[in-house]
């Protein structure tokens, strides 16, 4: 069977690499890079340290407006599937790559299965909640990573071809941790010791694109009381520094480039905590067992927080230093994402499908 997996985002490359292991062992795949991410701090070195197969497409979208991007990868996905003929597209999470993919399988009736699928933060306002419902609803095959996503496509009345596979994110850090801990020098690159620092993501346009919010973070941030390690996603350095904001960094904080997986998961996996406003990274910190404050005001993975390692403190100074200073989790985690065979479940039941048509 001919797979068209599309992928064009740091987190799909990441749950690319599991998934893309497992569907190589019995199916042609065809990997198509929409180009999403592209500079190498936030593309290349993904590829190259998870040893994903090189993209057999890079259609080198690159940024843009909502629209415009995903208008452009519509086109573009459609030519690559017109000449590539693939039995099922697989798409991953919440992108605009994600939709686009989606979208082009659907318009010539290739069937989508979807990775990732019947997450909700119920927020309309964030453009991976339209383009996470709207992929669920043009997909055949739905692969949610939790009970709870399940729960939420049966609301909308999606239950055919829905699977709980559990989460290849957990996949991928299994198969990568004890790797980041041989590989990784990052720790003692910028001198922080295990369990005396923070880590720190931001990229929602909610922070981003408001000055108030991204000067609130940043005056907690000098409040920690402990070094904080603050990886620079691009969108946000270009606000950081048009807010007059980056100049003004607070000394405690350790402003670096985006970081590869390996060094970003060892830096995780140490952490006193993380804040973030990344859906993955709150799962991330989760299976880590590291305490996560989110910088949001509502979240996908619902279960982090009920579970209480994950504490929803929007960008409130106050908020975000009491809990820099007090959220402590009360209990162990449990095992909500999976044993870490989502991309054995995947591949089986693709190849199941596979042979019942041929059956």
């Amino acid at each position: 069977m001919k797979i068209a997996s599309i992928v064009g985002a740091r987190p799909q490359f990441i749950k690319c690499a599991p998934v893309s292991r497992e569907l190589r062992k019995e199916h042609e795949e065809v990997l198509i890079h929409t180009g999403q991410h592209y500079d190498h701090g936030m593309s290349a070195i993904f590829f190259e340290e998870l040893a994903i197969p090189e993209p057999d497409y890079n259609l080198g979208i690159g940024s843009g407006t909502h629209g415009r991007q995903t208008g452009a990868m519509l086109g573009a996905i459609e030519d690559v599937f017109e000449k590539e003929k693939p039995d099922i597209v697989l798409v991953y999470g919440d992108t605009n790559s994600t939709f686009a993919g989606a979208l082009a399988a659907a318009k010539l009736h290739v069937p989508v299965a979807h990775v990732e699928a019947g997450l909700r933060s119920f927020d309309r306002r964030m453009p991976e909640e339209v383009n996470r419902v709207l992929t669920d609803h043009a997909s055949d095959i739905l692969f949610c990573p939790t009970a709870t996503a399940v729960t939420n496509l049966a609301a909308e009345g999606i239950r055919d071809g829905v699977h709980l596979v559990g989460d290849v994110m957990v996949d991928a850090m299994n198969y990568n941790r004890a790797i980041a801990g041989e590989r990784s020098r990052i720790l003692e690159d910028l001198g922080v010791r295990p369990g005396e620092y923070l880590v720190i993501t931001v990229h929602r346009p909610s922070n981003t694109d408001d000055r108030e919010n991204l000067a609130g973070i940043l005056g907690a941030l000098g409040e920690a009381g402990m070094p904080v390690v603050f990886p620079v996603h691009p969108r946000t350095r270009k606000y950081l520094k048009g807010y007059g904001l980056f100049s003004r960094m607070p000394e405690n904080v350790r402003v670096v480039e985006p970081l590869g997986y390996l060094d970003m998961l060892r830096l995780m996996a140490h952490a006193a905590k993380i804040l973030t406003d990344s859906g993955g990274i709150q799962k991330e910190a989760y299976v880590l067992g590291v305490p996560c404050i989110t910088l949001r005001e509502n979240t996908e993975w619902v279960e982090t927080v009920e579970a209480g390692w994950n504490l929803i403190v929007g960008a409130r100074r106050g908020e975000i230093v009491d809990a820099i200073l007090r959220f402590s989790p009360e209990s162990r985690q449990k095992e909500l994402f999976g044993n870490g065979n989502a991309s054995v479940l995947i591949g089986e039941i693709l190849s199941g499908l596979q042979d019942a048509r041929v059956g």
